[in-house]
């Protein structure tokens, strides 16, 4: 329910609230802390005097209440995306090693299993659930952190997040038996989850449109980079300390990331503006100056519900929103399941050390620092094709594209791995299947969340939050059985079911690009303008159909 009944804006021309150019700033915008009738136009638009009027009824008294919506002014050097550039990458920097220290630590400890079995008593499938429980938290905190983030800012979030997962790494370093190592290892899935879900959001803060190309490819890389690595220090760190220094080394990492995120000042429009806003209130004596948030909070039982319902209220009734999180699910899952058929293949198969089966990993870790060199070159080809469209939005189904010719390296770099992957055949066989596998990923990952963005608009944050939840609990899964699926399929059979099921997946961006907008048109919450797709050809506009 709104705070006001009606809405008009004064001391400014009317006009239709902005799309903005870069899906990332749809994310960047509190929906979920303001009412539909919200103008957000505040925290995307420069001001000269820093203020926009808002005259509404109030639901309180029924009579007209005029209000200013506090702005930032034109170059203003509170705005993060005026800092200078060498702050802004330094800040950039600090935030994309968060999100590496994060995913190093999942996959750190994979390292030594036979460690932690041995000095804990336990079975295989409790030491792989180490891995398991950190991987379910990074489904299940988005959903509270996430929005927790609109209300409260990042930085808040992200110290004191990353304080509680700093601290109780120590417990699992020192744990004595397998109940104190799952513990603390869950409640630094959930903690260790806020910085990946606001990693995003902080580097759109801080860049505009046309700059963020290559801050985005340098995060977009760290999720996938830290997966690759963390087997590769922890089995040369394992084999010289043993399973619990594969601890004590995300101590030392997180640790000094904690310590540096306290050099990164606040970054989030909606939060700066508050503070602002409550400034000016103190220094003027006028309540008048307000922010959108502050205007029109929700009731607490309707903001609970959207937070944690509406997420899976878009996985299960969006056939969009479904499809793709499986897509994803599938690809995070084979990432989780390498941690545990590369020692099959490598130790097993090879008779490999751990720390040469880390080396395995290089490949995986090239192919997705390729792919991220190739994100900005990405982009500028689909701000040309959207430029074309000068009457509407560009249609989501544009974002595809990428994802429509890359989809096919996944079950490529499997079956290569799988029928390569016979101990007398050379190690690099099996190991170009990764460098092609990860190559993939970051094509695949990047365009799935920029079709979600677009699809969805308004419920973008939510839409994304489902597919975290689904991808992440699947991952998870997944360590627990690759182990059985390897030794009962074979190491050639159990990779090529996996590549049989990408190659299945190859289908779902082709499906909706061509049925795309028709599905939109149908779905609850997706977003689909009517006139979709009226492109500028030869200076006069002509309908493009698809899916008609």
């Amino acid at each position: 329910m709104s705070s006001s009944s009606s809405i008009t804006e004064v001391g400014m021309e009317k006009r239709p609230e902005p799309t903005p150019s870069n899906n990332d700033d749809l994310l960047n915008l509190p929906y979920r802390t303001t009412t539909n009738d919200a103008n957000l136009e505040e925290y995307s638009r420069e001001t000269a005097t820093g203020q926009i009027l808002r005259t509404s009824i109030s639901r309180v008294s029924g009579v007209p209440e005029t209000h200013k919506l506090v702005t930032f002014t034109l170059y203003d050097p509170e705005n993060p995306k005026n800092w200078s550039k060498p702050f802004k990458w330094y800040c950039t920097m600090i935030i994309a090693m968060v999100c590496f220290a994060v995913a190093f630590a999942s996959s750190v400890v994979t390292a030594d299993m036979h460690g932690v079995m041995k000095d804990l008593n336990a079975s295989k499938e409790e030491a792989l659930l180490s891995v398991t429980l950190f991987v379910v938290g990074f489904g299940l905190g988005p959903m509270i952190f996430a929005p927790l983030s609109e209300v409260l800012g990042r930085k808040v979030v992200y110290a004191a997040t990353l304080g509680v997962a700093v601290v109780f790494i120590i417990p699992g370093a020192v744990a004595t038996n397998i109940e104190t190592l799952l513990i603390a290892r869950a409640i630094d899935g959930i903690a260790f989850s806020a910085p990946m879900t606001l990693v995003g959001g902080s580097l759109a803060d801080l860049w505009r449109t046309e700059e963020r190309g290559v801050p985005m490819a340098a995060f977009s890389a760290a999720p996938f980079l830290g997966p690759a690595i963390g087997p590769l220090v922890g089995g040369f760190l394992s084999a010289a300390g043993g399973w619990r220094w594969l601890y004590w080394i995300q101590l030392i990492t997180s640790g000094t990331i904690y310590l540096l995120i306290f050099t990164v000042p606040e970054t989030y429009a909606p939060t700066l503006l508050a503070r602002r806003a409550r400034r000016l209130r103190v220094e003027t004596g006028d309540n008048t100056f307000v922010t959108e948030q502050e205007l029109d909070k929700r009731p607490f039982g309707e903001t609970i519900w959207l937070f944690l319902i509406r997420p899976f209220q878009l996985l299960f009734s969006e056939l969009i929103v479904f499809l793709i999180s499986v897509y994803m699910s599938v690809l995070y899952g084979l990432l989780y399941m390498f941690f545990v058929a590369y020692p099959i293949v490598y130790q097993e198969g090879k008779g490999y050390s751990a720390g040469i089966t880390g080396l395995m990993f290089i490949p995986l870790a090239i192919g997705v620092v390729l792919s991220a060199t190739c994100a900005p070159l990405v982009n500028a080809h689909y701000l040309a094709r959207a430029r074309k469209y000068t009457t509407t939005p560009p249609p989501p189904e544009l974002r595809l594209i990428p994802m429509m010719y890359s989809c096919w390296l996944i079950p490529l770099g499997l079956f290569v791995f799988a029928w390569t992957s016979y101990p007398r055949l050379h190690w690099i066989a099996p190991a170009l299947g990764g460098l092609t596998i990860g190559f993939g990923f970051l094509f695949l990952y990047n365009s799935a969340n920029n079709y979600l963005v677009d699809s969805y608009q308004h419920q973008a944050a939510s839409a994304l939050a489902a597919k975290t939840f689904l991808r992440s609990i699947w991952g998870a899964a997944t360590v627990l059985f690759t182990e059985a699926m390897y030794h009962r399929f074979g190491d050639q059979w159990a990779t090529s079911l996996l590549a049989f099921l990408a190659l299945a997946c190859c289908a779902i961006p082709f499906l909706f690009y061509v049925f795309g907008e028709r599905i939109r048109r149908r779905a609850r919450f997706a977003y689909s303008s009517e006139g979709e797709g009226t492109m500028q050809v030869g200076g006069k506009g002509e309908d493009v159909e698809r899916g008609k």
